[in-house]
């Protein structure tokens, strides 16, 4: 079991949660100007570390808010977040 900590609502049990993946995606600037493959990678390509990952959370079964972690993959540790992550394009 992972405690996760709803800014709102407190440590609650991950199973009210869902997972909404990668947190410091942001979309490119003029879709139109970027060729298939680009997009494909915006798409469909997030990071996979062994490590600590800033990742976006939505509290379903209560407040029913999204916000940011940074939790360990390893051990499943949350940090708190780190307000100085800013959105970045994923690359390959």
């Amino acid at each position: 079991m992972m405690l996760i900590p709803c800014p709102w609502c407190g440590p609650r049990n991950e199973i009210e949660f869902h997972y909404g993946g990668q947190a410091d995606v942001h979309c490119p600037d003029d879709p139109q100007s970027v060729s298939d493959a680009d997009w494909a990678t915006f798409l469909f390509f997030r990071d996979n570390p062994k490590g600590v990952f800033t990742e976006r959370w939505s509290h379903a079964s209560g407040c029913r808010r999204w916000f940011t972690v940074r939790r360990d993959t390893r051990t499943n540790r949350v940090l708190p977040a780190d307000s100085t992550n800013h959105a970045r394009t994923v690359t390959t």
